[in-house]
């Protein structure tokens, strides 16, 4: 962007450096302090009403609702508040925990793997639920291996 030479009000030489010629407008020194800074009022003016009007909005604004949550009256979950420091000490009375016998496999039931062939060519190892199904990234591929090697026995040993 270009800067003025001259004064646009009375034409005299404008011999302005470093950043005081960014800071001025087009006027010399004279003519900017008889006419005023016209830019700078205007800015200050509207600056105060914007500043005024949101601290007034602020002050007017009506506080929010209290939070209000609903159950229904055959909720499960309890109305006393939750013990977190008596649930860390002793997690067995935990009354909102999973069971745990729901989702790990009896002991005496058999475990399968898919055994069908990955990417890398060796057979897949995640569990399924019945002999000769596969996982879910494997369905309808044939098996690698015998539908006796699918099979993982219980250890007898780790009882």
């Amino acid at each position: 962007m270009s800067q003025s030479n001259f004064c646009a009000n009375c034409g005299a030489r404008l011999a302005r450096r470093g950043w005081r010629a960014f800071a001025r407008g087009t006027r010399c020194d004279d003519c900017a302090s008889r006419l005023g800074k016209t830019v700078t009022k205007p800015l200050v003016i509207v600056t105060v009403i914007a500043v005024a009007a949101f601290a007034f909005g602020r002050y007017l604004r009506t506080a929010p609702p209290p939070l209000i949550i609903h159950r229904a009256a055959n909720s499960p979950l309890a109305d006393v508040p939750v013990n977190f420091d008596a649930i860390a000490k002793d997690p067995t009375k935990n009354a909102n925990r999973v069971s745990t016998s729901n989702t790990i496999a009896a002991a005496d039931e058999p475990v399968y793997i898919c055994g069908a062939r990955t990417k890398k060519g060796t057979p897949c190892r995640r569990r399924v639920h019945t002999a000769g199904e596969r996982c879910y990234q494997h369905k309808g591929m044939p098996a690698m291996v015998s539908l006796d090697k699918l099979t993982i026995k219980p250890d007898v040993a780790k009882k």
